[in-house]
């Protein structure tokens, strides 16, 4: 198994440096390459912030990309990304209600939008 760090992932998304995106494309094609959610947060970071992708194609972007790989919480990550793309919040917000929502699992916070979104 390989665990893909943030540039990995930004290199083959973007195809900004052709030898890295062909590395990271060789890793990819060979098969067990695992991601983890606090990687997949910097990517989504990265993307939206120096990138400045809307919310939405940085949701699809990622999405797809999840699709070629190994992530043990594959299911919060969908809820977190779709949560992403039509909501104002941080990604790491979406992801804790992902965990509520996929988990049941009650999220403790003073944030405003995040407690609003966890109430409907």
């Amino acid at each position: 198994m390989i665990l893909f760090d943030a540039n990995m992932i930004l290199r083959y998304l973007l195809n900004d440096d052709p030898d890295m995106a062909k590395k990271a494309e060789q890793f990819i094609i060979a098969g067990d390459v695992f991601v983890t959610i606090e990687v997949i947060a910097e990517v989504v970071y990265v993307l939206k912030g120096v990138y400045h992708l809307d919310r939405q194609t940085t949701a699809d972007t990622v999405l797809t990309f999840l699709s070629l790989v190994n992530c043990q919480e594959h299911d919060i990550l969908e809820i977190a990304l779709h949560t992403y793309a039509t909501h104002n919040l941080d990604f790491v917000d979406c992801v804790l209600f992902a965990y509520h929502k996929a988990r049941n699992i009650q999220i403790a916070t003073f944030d405003k939008k995040l407690l609003h979104l966890l109430n409907q």
